[in-house]
């Protein structure tokens, strides 16, 4: 390419001159391409370790001029095609132009000048396609990892780094590339070269550790071995970045949602150098992902920046250091110190923003007022003009607020009020309406609004809550706005009072700012749901009354129907996730506490981003935390945790105790205090828990001695878990009844369990438990993966004759196959060639494309240049929704026929690629005479049918529903297929048969024996399709027959006999003129005289087959005969025909055809080419420069 003319002062130094003119040299890099000796080693080596780009750039191009010592570098190039055009340009452009120049002066300044216009105009047309250029370093090294492993444009590289890589003992320093789906490496040490390529999907377990061995090191581990990389200027940010990659590589194994770019990620304002665009948009996801989980907030906010600051605390009368936050909806504020301050302002709420007046003691402050009245004092900004403009910005762009926020739980009942009054038949006619119940209050509320007022210890206590949270609101502010501190956690630990229960969960999820941005989401999304049938209604119409059966709440049509409107609206809403047992367990205890809509928001939380992938259908989250704790377990109690691995306790009792935060195993009473913590806690509160379950039971857990008893143990204890100062009657817990024994263990007041759980394990923090999440998750997604394997291998073995070695490789190969079509895109998208509902063996799908690519690398089956049109005939046959894509089942089914059927078997999967649907219409030149000659007996039928029309209306008036019950089912019976089934194969569809024959046997050892065979079986069943012809036309000639030839004509090309009529004499020209176009092997050895004299039966394609046909021998005409320009209308026969049974009976004839096909064929060393071949794919060594350079000289 060309490039910005730069000074060299060394142009021989490292560097061999092939070309010269009086005003340009053609420069080779030493050592690339035709050998070099030990000078060339090292500076190969050179070039590896300084990255310099000479290693992917070994050609180039200098200007030089007489009198100057300067020469100036101009072009370079990757290989030696792409120099010399370079070259080429120069001789024929500007040669002749500065030949004329007297000053050299003036031909550098003119040559410099055309080489920065050209690149001007290049950079201008990148600009057009890209909006955001790379730097030029970056682009660099970009272009080298393409041409290092092979990887196409769609690749990018998000970033590289120099490492050593650990290959056994010895370590290679080169360089590490670390693009968006493979972890590539390259080192080139004395003549050593390491190529390394690993896809991030392929990574079961990355960790950065630090032995005597491996100094600060990267271990990255796959199915089958481990790399271990080290000597990092920065090994955080690289393992940060690894992670990421590797994070989202499980996430595209999971869904197809992370095959799509987050186009919406705020670029920066200055290009970074030897920084890519991508990489900038990755760190600034991650920002974003801690931004969201830091504050609750929703999927698509995106942080525009962070700044430091103070905020006046008024309860405390002090400014406290902190971080700023602004997004495109949210203004937050996080403490410096943990839990001293955090702080939420919608920008829906900001009324007035607003510069203070500045003062020593108060530095550029900004004053923020919201609608209710708050006020919040910012100092100390770095840059508080820009930042006020960019909230004056968001602050356009929000609307204005749905609703005045009087409180937060008005904002159901104001707009019930305000729309109650225009259209309440109307309203009474949809599934929800304001006028429900349930859509203004929560259900524990109306069961209790009828009874007395309770005025004993219990309720008084009560009471004391509810005033400490008033109390609180009144000093911290109510609302979305509240300032939370430590204070605020100390009253959820203490228990939220129930009449606040609903308001709180709301604030301390982010479901209520949810739900202000959304009004009538819910009551739209429950009209369209309401009455569809799916699989997940199916599901939760069978569950909805095992959802807390002893609460009385849901022993009524109120509470089912309630809970069947939030779960069904939520399966619509997320199809991905639908409906997961377990689901109807929380839902009900939100309806206990909230409104409809309330509780559908906070399911909304919960699914979402609270318990990410819990409640898909592989319920991947709770996996991936039932890891985190059997870690946690091991580092907190490691003696029981051995135990109980023995016993495999931890991954029984974690999965149900982490989908039903304890709801399903505690009593409700105990649990609801648990949920409560963790709304304003998140998953850690779960874990100390779960933790301190463990511990208050360990001495009896490891008396233990097998996994029932220990369960036992467990089960009754969590029963016994009370709460002494609820005022609501105790519900009875149901596996508390069965599990009691005969003397109950002593009661724990769940209060206590708590302080324990933070006393003993309250340094768990959240942002470790994200890290231990990640790993677990590489573990179970991976786990996941190799089960989907195992089912998919069980499934087929009954299925096809391949072994269980050999489906496990195919799977890996067409599961490779598909992710690489994800990767750098493919006709179809993502979403359409993975279904994670579908079972396993449909769930991967590939395109014609793949499939062609995997045809030709396995099938037995090779045709030269033919091999493509053959795999696509397949692909069409084995597509039977014809939806454009195969999966793995269908994928099988076809390699396997060609592997292990019998001759029948093979045979007829060959006749039916050379049938539609199999044969397009585009092959298949006659497709009009075709579907005219199926047609055909369609009238003989329909006449037979007539005549026995009386006898049957008849009988149908006998026949009772049995007769038709029976009918019905046998017509949805499998039917096999036979050979009898297979239709009639017109003189066409026969020549692309016999073409695909001629084609097989081109690497055959028997090449020429199997070329006769089928020139025999041509000959012979050109023959009986005419004798059929005659037969079924009852001696009639067509209206649309070929007329004759000269008989001059006919003896030279069909020395079949005079009497053989003229139509025969035309197809078996065609035949030649056809076979012979189609031969791939222009080299074949020569037939003798002799053996073509003996040869009765051989027709004239036996001499086209060998490569012994003289040109004389067939007329011009008989050439326009076959030619494809004259193939159409009347030289082909229309109602010349044959059966399966004739073309297998003609194949058994011949001895040679019938050993090929029925010979075995070896699948293993095709897989074990294949799997060589991708890996040479990635790679692209010198070796192709020095062929060009042989080839050249």
């Amino acid at each position: 390419m060309w490039i910005q003319p730069e000074e060299v002062l060394l142009a021989g130094a490292l560097w061999v001159s092939e070309r010269a003119n009086p005003f340009f040299v053609l420069q080779r890099r030493r050592g690339h391409g035709r050998g070099g000796g030990l000078s060339g080693l090292l500076v190969g080596t050179l070039d590896v370790v300084l990255d310099s780009s000479a290693r992917v750039a070994p050609y180039r191009i200098l200007l030089q001029t007489a009198d100057s010592q300067i020469y100036w570098n101009i072009a370079c190039g990757s290989s030696r095609k792409e120099i010399t055009e370079h070259w080429d340009w120069l001789e024929s452009n500007l040669l002749q132009t500065i030949s004329i120049f007297d000053n050299d002066e003036d031909i550098t300044t003119f040559v410099k000048g055309k080489i920065s216009g050209i690149i001007a105009e290049e950079n201008r047309l990148k600009q057009d396609e890209e909006q955001e250029e790379d730097s030029g370093k970056f682009r660099e090294a970009e272009l080298k990892m393409r041409k290092l492993f092979g990887m196409p444009n769609e690749e990018k590289l998000v970033n590289y780094y120099s490492c050593s890589y650990w290959k056994g003992r010895v370590p290679r320093q080169g360089w590490l590339y670390l693009s968006v789906n493979h972890l590539c490496f390259y080192s080139f040490l004395l003549g050593k070269e390491v190529t390394l390529v690993v896809p991030w999907t392929e990574v079961t377990q990355l960790e950065k550790n630090a032995t005597l061995l491996f100094p600060e090191s990267v271990r990255v581990s796959t199915r089958h071995t481990e790399h271990f990389f080290s000597v990092f200027l920065n090994i955080n940010d690289t393992f940060k970045l690894m992670e990421q990659l590797a994070n989202i590589a499980m996430r595209q194994l999971l869904d197809n949602e992370a095959f799509l770019a987050d186009r919406s990620l705020p670029k920066p304002c200055k290009t970074l150098k030897n920084v890519s665009a991508l990489k900038r948009d990755f760190d600034a996801r991650a920002k974003n992902e801690r931004y969201r989980a830091m504050f609750r907030l929703t999927q698509d906010e995106r942080l525009d920046g962070h700044t430091d600051c103070t905020l006046w605390t008024p309860f405390a009368k002090m400014h406290v250091v902190g971080q700023l936050f602004i997004s495109n909806n949210y203004i937050c504020f996080n403490s410096r110190e943990e839990d001293l301050c955090q702080l939420i302002i919608p920008l829906r709420e900001v009324s007035i923003v607003e510069k203070a007046d500045s003062s020593s003691v108060l530095p550029c402050p900004v004053s923020i007022s919201t609608k209710n009245k708050m006020n919040f004092l910012f100092a100390n900004l770095k840059d508080r003009d820009f930042l006020v403009q960019r909230i004056s910005d968001f602050l356009q762009r929000t609307p204005d607020s749905w609703t005045s926020d009087v409180s937060p739980l008005a904002l159901i009942g104001h707009s019930a009020s305000s729309s109650a009054g225009g259209a309440e038949s109307s309203q009474k006619e949809r599934h929800y309406h304001p006028g429900l119940p349930t859509a203004s209050q929560g259900l524990l509320q109306l069961y209790h609004q009828d009874t007395a007022e309770d005025l004993g210890p219990k309720a008084m206590k009560e009471k004391m809550k509810e005033e400490s949270w008033n109390i609180h609101f009144s000093e911290f502010g109510r609302g979305v706005c509240m300032y939370r501190t430590s204070r605020t956690r100390d009253l959820v630990l203490n228990g939220i009072p129930e009449r606040l229960r609903g308001e709180l969960w709301l604030l301390f999820s982010g479901a209520q700012n949810e739900m202000a941005s959304h009004p009538g989401y819910y009551g739209d999304l429950v009209e369209q749901a309401m009455g569809l049938c799916s699989l997940a209604t199916e599901e939760i119409e069978r569950d909805l009354h095992r959802s807390m059966p002893e609460h009385r709440a849901f022993q009524n049509e109120m509470g089912i129907a309630a809970l069947r409107r939030v779960l069904t609206a939520y399966a619509h809403r997320n199809p991905g996730i639908g409906y997961c047992q377990a689901m109807n367990i929380v839902t009900s205890v939100l309806l206990l506490y909230c409104t409809e809509e309330e509780a559908f928001w906070l399911l909304v939380a919960l699914c979402e981003r609270m318990l990410p992938d819990y409640y898909n259908t592989r319920v991947v989250g709770a996996l991936v935390d039932q890891g985190v704790f059997e870690d946690l377990t091991r580092a907190f109690l490691p003696l029981l945790y051995e135990h109980m691995q023995d016993l495999g306790v931890i991954s029984t009792i974690s999965l149900s105790w982490f989908l039903t935060l304890f709801l399903s195993v505690m009593p409700f009473d105990s649990a609801v205090l648990l949920v409560d913590c963790f709304f304003y806690e998140g998953i850690k509160v779960i874990f100390q828990v779960a933790l301190a379950v463990l511990h208050d039971n360990m001495d009896a857990l490891l008396s233990c001695n097998d996994e029932g008893e220990a369960m036992t143990i467990l089960g009754r204890y969590l029963d016994n878990v009370v709460n002494k100062q609820t005022v609501s009657p105790p519900i009875p817990h149901l596996h508390a009844l069965l599990t009691s024994g005969d003397e109950p263990p002593p009661e724990i007041d769940v209060f206590d369990l708590i302080k324990s759980s933070y006393e003993r394990f309250g340094s768990l923090r959240s942002d470790v438990i994200e890290q231990m999440r990640f790993k677990q998750r590489l573990k179970v997604i991976q786990s996941l993966e190799d089960t989907a394997k195992r089912s998919v291998v069980r499934a087929m073995m009954t299925e096809s004759a391949f072994s269980i070695e050999e489906l496990e490789e195919l799977y890996c190969l067409f599961k490779s196959q598909h992710m690489t079509s994800c990767y750098w895109g493919s006709t179809s998208s993502a979403a359409e060639r993975h279904d994670p509902s579908l079972p396993y063996l449909e769930q991967y799908r590939i395109d014609p494309l793949q499939f062609s690519q995997l045809y030709a690398a396995l099938a037995p089956w090779t045709c030269g240049g033919h091999t493509s049109t053959l795999s696509a005939r397949l692909f069409r046959l084995l597509d039977q929704n014809q939806d454009g894509l195969v999966n793995f089942k269908e994928f099988i089914t076809g390699l396997s026929g060609m592997y292990h059927g019998d001759m029948t078997e093979k045979l007829k999967l060959l006749y039916k690629l050379h049938l539609p649907p199999a044969l397009s219409p585009e092959e298949a030149e006659s497709a009009l005479e075709a579907a005219q000659f199926f047609t055909e007996d369609e009238p003989k039928g329909a006449a037979e049918e007539g005549k026995e029309g009386g006898e049957s209306e008849e009988k149908k008036e006998v026949k009772d529903y049995r007769y038709y019950l029976r009918m019905w089912a046998k017509e949805n019976e499998p039917k096999k297929e036979t050979i009898k089934d297979l239709p009639r194969m017109n003189q066409e569809q026969f020549i692309e048969l016999c073409k695909t024959l001629y084609n097989l046997f081109g690497e055959e050892p028997l090449e020429q024996e199997l070329y006769h065979s089928i020139a025999t079986v041509a000959s012979l069943l050109l023959r009986i399709g005419e004798v059929g012809k005659k037969f079924t036309n009852g001696g009639k000639k067509t209206e649309t027959a070929a007329p004759a030839p000269p008989p001059a004509q006919t003896a030279s090309v069909s020395p079949l006999g005079e009497d053989e009529p003229a139509e025969g004499a035309s197809a078996e020209a065609q035949m030649c003129r056809a076979l012979a176009d189609a031969q791939l092997e222009p080299g074949a050895p020569q037939t003798s005289d002799e053996e073509i004299k003996d040869d009765t039966s051989v027709s004239s394609y036996s001499m086209v087959s060998s490569g012994s046909l003289p040109c004389e021998d067939i007329t011009d005409e008989a050439v326009l005969v076959g030619g494809s320009e004259q193939r159409r209308g009347s030289v082909l026969d229309v109602d010349w025909s044959i059966t399966f049974e004739q073309v297998l009976a003609s194949l058994l004839t011949e001895p040679p055809l019938v050993d090929f096909f029925e010979r075995k064929m070896d699948i293993q060393a095709k897989m074990a080419a294949c799997k060589a071949q991708r890996a040479v794919e990635r790679q692209t060594s010198s070796t192709s420069d020095h062929e060009l350079t042989q080839h050249s000289t």
